[in-house]
């Protein structure tokens, strides 16, 4: 088989155009890159007031963690794409980062309820 040069095929290549327009505004172009990794999380009040688990009125355990806190822990796994455990740890420092004295999903429990 012969050899075949490296050019060869050169038209037929992906290339990466060369950039049309000159960047001008360097410093808000370099902010709006950093922004783009900001994280700004906040509860609202009525959020922090529904976290905790209402107490059970029927025969039973008393529940440890509202529907909302558990969908929270599962919403954010599903957005940033974390295990469990992880999703624990990151539910837990952004509720001690607001100041905030809320009880945090463990991770048995969202796996209970990831699955069903």
């Amino acid at each position: 088989m012969p050899a075949v040069p490296f050019k060869a095929n050169a038209k037929s290549r992906h290339h990466i155009p060369k950039q049309k327009r000159r960047l001008t505004n360097w410093p808000a172009y370099e902010a709006s890159l950093r922004q783009r990794g900001d994280l700004t999380v906040w509860f609202a009040d009525d959020a922090v007031a529904a976290w905790r688990a209402e107490p059970r009125t029927s025969r039973g355990g008393q529940p440890w963690y509202s529907p909302l806190a558990i969908l929270t822990a599962l919403t954010l796994r599903a957005v940033f794409r974390l295990a469990l455990r992880q999703t624990e740890g990151l539910i837990g420092s952004v509720i001690r980062l607001l100041g905030l004295d809320l009880p945090v999903p463990d991770h048995t429990t969202t796996r209970t309820m990831d699955k069903g």
